[in-house]
């Protein structure tokens, strides 16, 4: 499944243009672009009144790179390397990037290009891992080029393009394992993989903005018309009847109007007042490669337009309030389902069932609200609530649907509220932040196997969970810092009886840690523990596991990374994934309780790179 905050989905952008899929989820948003072109990366919390649907837990925005302000014409180009340091045979990659960038006038321009082979990835014992939704032989491929116009010195466009492909092209198939038995995990070896190479085909970003300061007395107006075409194949297999390769398309166009507007109510009150309009249309499919149709066009229009308001008290209180009012129709023309296995007695169910062309319509206002004071450095308190709203893997219950008209189909939209409470802090050379939350929603989205069959199970949720963090300085050569994140949640099956939300909801408890030395100015060494402590809250059924119900062991990595600058302009890079070469197996890979996805992690794997910019 995809990537989920806090228990509940969470929406992925390039520059806000949405990468999630949650008509389909497709469970590749965060691989949407190289690394390489990314600015920074802005991370919410929470629901939020500017974005919208599939946005239930918060958001991840991938910014782009900016062009360089101060020449007419710079650049910098890497090279660099990585292999397995447990029997490296086979696990050679390579990338190879070079990027553009200046100044001119009027202009601005990012122009970049970046080419990727992965390689053969193994575990800690040098066995080949799996090639399904793995990282084995992938062929990466991104070209980006973002280009500003200064019209003068209050308005601006902005063109942004940025194309990904990630394919994967092995001579490994995968020799399913024995789900428990840490002695015979999922492997790869050698075989002809049927189907089409899998992964990414092809996904394209593109944008128009348009920014003007003061354009109507004191407010800016910023304007964004965007589109994405996007399409992911999944693994080919005997899921669907006839045995079939899936692929997810999506199709999208949006436009956003965002106006903002200070108002002065006093010398001790002053408010920022954001508002717009958030439009977008979403064409989402799931076709096997031979022409079969899983889940027809879902043809989403979404037309959403939303208030925030920002009020500092004085100089330490702050106040922000907003509401966004979500209008979603869907279209989905008539279509067949095809047979799904039963993963309990091998038959083929479901199939064959003639659903009528339908109409779904969803309407919700969402509110928000924060407050915030900061009088007090060593102790900033804040609070806050929050709405979020989704329609939660429609295609999911499409696919299974054994009504024969859309409208008769069990799909309503899902609503939850959010409530958080904590503080955060810096005192000298120390910062910390500790966060409370908890979420409800009147009906969930888990997706559950009843009787071998994949459902969409929407009963009542309740999750929960804090989250700790600091760093300290302790000495201008030396930094480190440490996190700790807990989250828990239920479901109800009926009045009084709960369960336990699955793994693919709930990620065991997670603690990080780093160390940050920088011996001379020139070189600095990182190293970065990632652990957890596991999950263990559900019961065999009769011996067996089902999916999101498997227990977690706890296990801890370390990882390297150092950078060292040879001169002024060049840059040497190294890391080492899992230094010590721990043996463990992901947390997917348990709690999905299935021998052909029971997967280890990386063995110890080294990276280099060598960069030089003129």
């Amino acid at each position: 499944m995809g990537q989920t905050l806090r228990g509940r989905r969470v929406l992925v952008m390039i520059d806000g243009i949405p990468q999630s899929t949650p008509l389909r989820d497709g469970a590749r948003d965060i691989r949407a672009l190289d690394p390489s072109v990314i600015e920074r990366v802005e991370v919410i919390k929470g629901a939020t009144a500017i974005y919208g649907n599939g946005a239930d837990g918060g958001l991840i925005n991938y910014i782009t790179k900016k062009a360089r302000p101060d020449k007419a014409f710079s650049g910098s180009t890497e090279i660099g390397t990585n292999f397995s340091l447990v029997k490296p045979g086979q696990t050679g990659g390579y990338n190879l990037g070079q990027l553009f960038s200046g100044h001119q006038g009027h202009w601005d321009y990012v122009v970049s290009g970046r080419f990727e082979q992965t390689g053969l990835y193994k575990d800690a014992d040098g066995h080949a891992l799996s090639p399904e939704y793995g990282m084995n032989d992938l062929k990466n491929w991104n070209a980006f080029t973002k280009i500003g116009y200064n019209i003068n010195s209050d308005s601006r466009l902005e063109m942004m393009y940025n194309f990904y492909k990630s394919t994967q092209y092995t001579d490994y198939i995968a020799k399913a394992g024995k789900y428990g038995d840490p002695n015979s995990p999922t492997i790869g070896i050698p075989g002809d993989r049927p189907g089409a190479p899998e992964g990414t085909p092809y996904n394209h970003n593109a944008s128009l903005k348009y920014t003007a300061q003061e354009l109507i007395g004191t407010t800016d107006l910023e304007a964004n018309v965007y589109f994405q075409d996007y399409k992911t194949l999944i693994n080919y297999s005997n899921f669907f009847e006839d045995n079939g390769q899936p692929s997810i398309s999506s199709k999208k166009l949006g436009l956003r109007l965002n106006f903002n507007t200070p108002y002065h109510w006093s010398d001790q009150v002053m408010s920022q007042l954001t508002y717009g309009v958030d439009v977008l249309s979403d064409k989402t499919n799931t076709i096997l490669t031979d022409g079969r149709t899983v889940i027809p066009d879902m043809n989403m229009r979404n037309l959403a337009p939303y208030f925030q308001v920002k009020t500092t008290f004085g100089q330490y209180l702050i106040f922000k309030a907003g509401s966004r009012l979500e209008n979603v129709h869907i279209d989905v023309p008539t279509y067949t389902t095809i047979g799904i296995l039963n993963s309990v007695n091998g038959n083929y169910v479901g199939g064959g069932t003639k659903v009528n062309a339908g109409q779904l319509n969803f309407t919700a206002l969402m509110l928000n609200a924060g407050l915030r004071y900061t009088k007090i450095q060593a102790f900033k308190p804040f609070v806050s609530f929050s709405q979020s709203f989704s329609v939660a893997d429609l295609g999911l219950v499409l696919r299974a649907a054994k009504e024969n008209t859309v409208s008769n189909t069990s799909i309503k939209a899902v609503k939850a509220n959010n409530y958080e409470a904590g503080v955060s802090g810096d005192i000298g050379r120390f910062s910390y932040e500790a966060a409370a939350y908890y979420s409800n929603s009147t009906l969930g989205a888990s997706y559950v196997f009843v009787d071998g069959n994949p459902q969409i199970a929407r009963s009542p949720e309740k999750i929960y969970g804090f989250e700790l963090s600091a760093n300290y300085r302790i000495h201008p050569m030396i930094d480190l810092g440490a996190s700790y994140s807990y989250t828990e949640g239920k479901r109800e099956l009926t009045e009084g009886t709960k369960i336990y939300l699955g793994g693919d909801r709930i990620n065991p408890p997670k603690i990080t840690a780093f160390a940050t030395i920088n011996p001379i100015s020139k070189w600095s060494v990182t190293t970065q523990m990632v652990s957890t402590t596991g999950r263990n809250r559900f019961e065999p059924v009769n011996g067996l596991y089902s999916y999101g119900t498997g227990p977690i062991k706890s296990f801890t990595i370390i990882n390297l990374s150092s950078s060292y600058e040879i001169n002024r302009r060049t840059l040497l890079r190294m890391g080492v994934e899992n230094l010590f070469n721990k043996d463990y197996f992901t947390v997917i890979s348990q709690w999905q309780s299935n021998n052909m996805n029971y997967v280890k992690g990386n063995g110890a794997r080294i990276n280099i790179s060598l960069s030089h910019s003129f």
